[in-house]
């Protein structure tokens, strides 16, 4: 008290104590959030894979027919990535811890109608509903984090963290995935998000503080939000049907259409909106730009080993859905390493450096994937590639967090953080699309040049995932090219920035 007293010249007032007291019980607190909010974000991480083990008996058990099983996935997909923008700005107008309380509970509740599903229809509505509970979730999850951590050390931490759940779950998702139903039963992939909910909530309760709002001058933007929550939903279900039906088909090329045209018309009235869902300001700053592409573009290529790896594991190798899983584990650890490498090394390099050397390890990765052939094992060929491109996603992911977020409003966190989930949204769509297209072409060509060589189904399989691998490391090189012109901040930029963050304010 007394050095304090004298470094300021003045006397502490009961008021300032008082404020200096809330002030250090938030930051005893703030390492007990990061848990909670990263706990949520596994959730919605881990149901995006963890059912797609189980899927083929859940249709046995509900009697769900082929052309209508990849809505279990769909439905989730579609409505998470529609309504993320309109989430990300409910929880800035709303208060982020409000929202992502209400996204708890209603997850916990939508998981368990899809758990108990007795027909297929039920299945779908839950799993619906889980996805437009998981839109509230993200962005509120990754606003919080934001604001709460303000120091640039510890925010690089706790970014780490956050990327490395968000890379790995997806890993972790098959893990759980092929255990659960292979030890227990396909509904638990979907049962087991309701205990965890509802201890998040209380968890949230004690320890993530109640956020002021940020004050409206002005009405909802509810052109904006029609629009824009239309044309994500179109564009994610046209890239799945082109998986289905093909890119030229009248189905595919329709949805695209409208999606775009509704995007088009979105920027159109967020230009000239005087109170907008998307401020164009949050896209158009070059370093966010750089980023929000580069999270377009990465889970492109990531799909690329996801999709494929998983068949070749139980198509080729014929691994059990539990061994599938576990032979996928080497990368959210690689992941968890290099993410806690960055974490330390970034407030000294800055981003740019590291994200490109990440891009460029997973480059090397996918194309010593490539070079996969018939007969081959998991050791010699999959292994070492896995953990190269493990230690590539940890900077990345870390790194685009980092960048979206970076010198961001507090009043415009929540739907940056939106708008960065719902690129890596869209990305994902994409690349489960055209790398399944392309790769079913090519294995068609193999069959047709090589119709006379041995184990020609296998062999035209490992010919399609090769080629797939080879894409992928042309989205992961586009990616580096994207980061290193566009991403320009340096350490003393990040320092500068969270010098002047706010941390989370209370409410009185």
């Amino acid at each position: 008290m007394s050095e304090l007293i004298e470094r300021r010249g003045v006397l502490v007032t009961g008021t300032e104590i008082q404020a200096k007291h809330v002030d250090n019980q938030q930051n005893s607190m703030r390492w007990w959030a990061l848990i909670v909010l990263s706990a949520a974000q596994l959730m919605v991480v881990l149901d995006a894979t963890v059912i797609t083990i189980a899927l083929p008996y859940a249709q046995r058990d509900l009697g769900i027919s082929e052309g209508d099983k990849q809505w279990a996935i769909t439905a989730y997909t579609l409505i998470f990535g529609g309504l993320l923008l309109l989430g990300g700005r409910m929880a800035d107008y709303l208060g982020r811890r409000r929202i992502f309380l209400i996204g708890l509970v209603g997850f916990a509740a939508a998981s368990a109608l899809a758990g108990l599903a007795q027909t297929g229809a039920q299945l779908f509505v839950g799993r619906g509903l889980q996805g437009a509970f998981a839109a509230l979730l993200a962005p509120a999850a990754l606003s919080l984090l934001s604001v709460i951590f303000t120091d640039v050390q510890e925010r690089a931490r706790a970014f780490a963290v956050f990327a490395g759940i968000t890379a790995g779950g997806i890993a972790f998702g098959l893990i759980v995935g092929g255990a659960l139903t292979e030890f227990a039963s396909w509904r638990w992939t979907l049962l087991m998000n309701t205990p965890i909910a509802l201890i998040a909530v209380a968890g949230a309760l004690a320890v993530i503080v109640r956020d002021v709002p940020v004050p409206r001058t002005g009405g909802y933007d509810l052109p904006g939000a029609v629009t824009v929550t239309f044309g994500l939903i179109s564009i994610v279900y046209g890239f799945s049907r082109a998986a289905e039906d093909g890119w030229l088909t009248g189905s595919t090329l329709g949805l695209l259409g409208v999606g775009f045209a509704l995007l088009i018309a979105f920027v159109v009235i967020e230009a000239r909106s005087a109170n907008p869902l998307l401020p164009l300001r949050i896209p158009g700053e070059i370093n966010r730009g750089g980023a929000l592409i580069a999270a377009l573009l990465i889970p492109i290529a990531m799909f690329a080993m996801f999709l494929f790896l998983s068949f070749y594991y139980q198509n080729t190798l014929g691994y059990s859905p539990l061994k599938a899983g576990i032979a996928f584990l080497p990368f959210p650890v690689g992941i968890g390493i290099a993410a806690g490498i960055t974490s330390s090394l970034m407030p000294k390099f800055g981003p740019r450096p590291l994200m490109v050397v990440g891009a460029l390890l997973g480059v090397a990765g996918l194309v010593w994937l490539a070079q996969l052939s018939y007969g081959d094992g998991y050791a010699a060929s999959v292994l070492g590639p896995q953990l190269l491109m493990a230690l590539g996603m940890g900077p990345l992911f870390v790194g685009m967090q980092a960048v979206a977020l970076h010198q961001v409003a507090d009043e415009d966190s929540g739907v940056a953080s939106a708008l960065l989930n719902a690129a890596q949204q869209i990305g994902g769509a994409v690349g489960t699309a055209l790398l399944t297209t392309l790769s079913v072409q090519a294995a068609k060509s193999y069959a047709t040049d090589n119709p006379t060589v041995d184990h020609l189904v296998e062999r035209a399989s490992i010919y399609s995932y090769d080629v797939a691998f080879y894409i992928g490391a042309g989205f992961f090189l586009v990616a580096a090219v994207v980061i290193a012109a566009m991403i320009r901040d340096k350490p003393e930029n990040l320092i500068e920035g969270d010098e002047h963050a706010h941390a989370i304010p209370v409410a009185v």
